[in-house]
């Protein structure tokens, strides 16, 4: 069994998986999604569930540095229950302040990413350290693995 990670945009979702010990994260893809048109690219949600043996999800909550809440927590949360409904699995969320800042200095800096480049693996690379920040926490999904 596996948790999945996912970092909610308004335009795509960043997918990683844990391995099944619950160790590390991997980035898997990115979703195109369209939150205006309400697609949110839940059936391939569906085949990576049941294709990976999914436990649960952990999404990304993108609160603000002073710890308020602002419309992308809500998005993120409305996300989170279409996923609850749609699969009946649990829900977790890991603060994620700083990862896509996080995400863009280790493709610049140790990477030396071009910005063209950055675009198409920055959400794959959030929702990776999302993941593995709530690993390294033993959320209380872990335990699910």
């Amino acid at each position: 069994m596996r948790l999945l990670g996912l970092d909610v945009g308004s335009k795509t979702v960043g997918v990683a998986e844990s391995d099944p010990l619950g160790w590390t994260a991997q980035a898997v893809e990115i979703i195109p999604i369209d939150e205006e048109a309400e697609v949110f690219g839940l059936e391939r949600v569906a085949e990576l569930v049941k294709s990976r043996q999914v436990a649960g999800f952990v999404l990304g909550l993108p609160k603000n540095m002073n710890n308020t809440e602002g419309p992308r927590v809500e998005a993120a949360r409305h996300y989170g229950e279409l996923l609850e409904e749609r699969f009946g699995l649990p829900i977790d969320y890991q603060d994620e302040r700083l990862t896509t800042v996080q995400a863009h200095r280790m493709l610049v800096e140790e990477a030396d990413v071009s910005r063209r480049k950055q675009k198409k693996v920055i959400d794959e690379l959030a929702a990776t350290l999302i993941l593995q920040n709530y690993l390294d926490c033993h959320g209380k999904l872990c335990a699910k693995l």
